[in-house]
């Protein structure tokens, strides 16, 4: 039987947006446990800006662990068009060493799904979409570990989003947990809805396990931030969800895959036990000029030439005067 692995699984970092605090404490965690590995299952910024990245880049190449980096939607270029569609990491290769890479441990191994998508055929590209390219490359490394070598497979979205409505579903993710269920899958990692789960997932093909990890930032849904420890034995694989308040592992988890990340505002919306749903909706990145980011740049300056009122939104426009965001309402 394998040695014990402790492993850390934490997401939705959105530097930018980030809980210092949080940050701080998970990295003194990780010192003082030197867990065996740690997997980052997307989101490290909130705008994919280049000091985002900067922050982010330089926060990860500090914990001195092995250290496995999924992209989450964050992190592709949202105001370069061209960067996106023709080199969309450029701004993270600072980690690329890192950056969907395996990790392989004694008898279990850390493998990569990327879930997301320069473009989709639909209009909310911050949806997951397992591409039969990602979904190959996924399980011919499946198909090539040891007998008897467990797996954990590591994706920015869920592969199911229970009880939501049709675009906000992980398109193919039904397909890659039915290949994923044939084979030595122990569970899939993910992050993007901000808060934890652990939850099963029947296919035609057997269970699949699920495992969601919450955020570090400040961009709550109903839980404060958080991190995954996860212990392997060899046999099981054990969830604690670390928070700095000391709420216990059940208090923290939702029991269904919310449609996003912004906070419950119906009653059918899976809360969390603990129940600490902002008031109001996540702060947002007010806009600053990035002299790394020209595009962005561009986009001030259209913005401010814009006759609308400082602080009104403009119908139709993606964008309101000084905020850079979306309505996170409908941006996770």
């Amino acid at each position: 039987m394998p040695d014990p692995c402790l492993l850390f699984h934490l997401s939705d970092i959105h530097f930018g947006l980030e809980d210092r605090r949080a940050l701080d404490w998970v990295k003194r965690e990780i010192a003082d446990k030197r867990p065996d590995a740690v997997a980052i299952t997307g989101d490290l910024t909130m705008r994919a800006r280049q000091r985002e990245f900067d922050a982010a880049c330089t926060w990860i190449r500090s914990l001195e662990v092995p250290v496995t980096v999924e992209v989450g939607n964050h992190d592709l270029p949202y105001f370069n068009p061209i960067e996106r569609l023709f080199d969309p990491y450029r701004r993270i290769r600072a980690i690329e060493d890192k950056v969907e890479v395996e990790i392989e441990l004694p008898g279990l191994v850390i493998v990569p799904l990327k879930t997301v998508a320069r473009w989709q055929p639909r209009l909310n590209w911050s949806k997951g979409w397992v591409t039969d390219a990602a979904l190959g490359r996924c399980l011919a490394t499946l198909d090539a570990l040891p007998e008897g070598t467990r797996a954990l497979v590591a994706a920015h979205h869920p592969l199911r989003e229970a009880g939501t409505r049709g675009t906000a579903l992980t398109r193919r993710g039904r397909k890659g947990m039915g290949e994923l269920a044939k084979r030595n899958v122990l569970a899939v990692l993910s992050g993007h809805v901000h808060d934890a789960f652990d939850l099963t997932q029947e296919t035609a093909h057997g269970p699949v396990r699920m495992i969601g990890a919450g955020t570090l930032s400040r961009r709550l849904r109903s839980t404060p931030p958080s991190f995954n420890e996860l212990r392997w034995d060899g046999e099981n694989l054990a969830v604690r969800v670390r928070n700095l308040e000391g709420h216990d592992t059940p208090d923290m988890m939702i029991d269904d895959i919310p449609e996003d990340a912004t906070p419950p505002r119906r009653p059918d919306e899976p809360v969390a036990p603990v129940d600490q749903v902002p008031r109001t909706d996540p702060p947002v990145h007010r806009r600053t000029l990035d002299a790394c980011d020209p595009a962005a740049d561009a986009t001030v300056a259209r913005t401010r030439r814009s006759a609308a009122p400082l602080g009104s939104r403009r119908v139709g426009s993606r964008y309101a005067n000084d905020d850079d965001t979306r309505d996170p309402r409908t941006d996770p």
